[in-house]
């Protein structure tokens, strides 16, 4: 029997929250919520008399006593992180601190805040000759980064690039990013993505430091940088006439 379901909630919309995820969390005797980023309507279907604990101010110590003592009762535990938990959800203590406790667990992801922003842009990160690789990253700010992965090492490759976190230290972002990329570059700030007050500021390298700025953009934000936010790319094969593959022949 799993004892706790670690849950994506997703990046804000109650009804991007998986299907499994939804299930458990309305199965769920205890509830336990990231609260800061995670709507409460996301829970909100929650059986009667389930015990509701927002861990935004938790410590760890906390969270894991009231996973112990609802086990100890047998009773099911939800434990529900924004996003997807394993993209700066620091889920991973907690999972091993379970393990040490031979306490069983589930991971069910969820939809992470940066495709739901790509969503909201309705672009895509991946486009043939301009991107096939994303990279998901952080300005160093309170919480490092490893040495090989600072911004501007990063910011060699120019492509297509999600950096979470660090909305509030977007001069530095900008400053690191051009170091590589070109100053026209475009970039978008998504903040609240999918939320009732989503907030889209467009810009280039060149102009979005003072774009976030007057939107009074200042966290719970994606910076998006690439050309795929741009309009020029080749088609894919996929659906190419003349492209062969394993479910169809070419046609000319």
């Amino acid at each position: 029997m799993t004892n706790v379901y670690f849950i994506g909630a997703g990046p804000g919309d109650p009804d991007l929250i998986t299907v499994k995820g939804k299930r458990l969390v309305k199965e769920a005797d205890i509830i336990i919520y990231a609260g800061s980023l995670v709507p409460k309507a996301v829970i909100d279907d929650h059986k009667e008399g389930a015990e509701i604990y927002n861990s935004a101010g938790m410590s760890l110590d906390e969270v894991i006593d009231v996973m112990k003592a609802g086990v100890k009762e047998g009773k099911m535990i939800a434990r529900v992180h924004t996003g997807d938990p394993s993209i700066f959800g620091a889920h991973r203590e907690q999972m091993d601190i379970l393990e040490d406790l031979n306490i069983t667990y589930e991971v069910i992801p969820g939809v992470s805040s940066f495709v739901a922003s790509a969503a909201a842009l309705k672009k895509e990160f991946t486009l043939p000759s301009i991107s096939q690789t994303v990279i998901c990253t952080r300005m160093e700010g309170r919480t490092p980064v490893p040495e090989k992965e600072k911004l501007r090492l990063l910011a060699s490759h120019q492509a297509s690039m999600a950096i979470f976190l660090s909305v509030g230290m977007i001069d530095g972002v900008v400053e690191e990013l051009l170091t590589h990329y070109d100053i026209k570059t475009p970039v978008a700030v998504v903040q609240r993505a999918s939320w009732p007050d989503q907030k889209i500021v467009i810009g280039t390298l060149e102009t979005i430091s003072d774009k976030v700025k007057e939107a009074e953009i200042t966290k719970t934000a994606q910076i998006l940088v690439g050309h795929f936010l741009g309009d020029e790319y080749e088609f894919s094969k996929l659906y190419d006439p003349s492209f062969t593959h394993e479910y169809r022949k070419a046609k000319c």
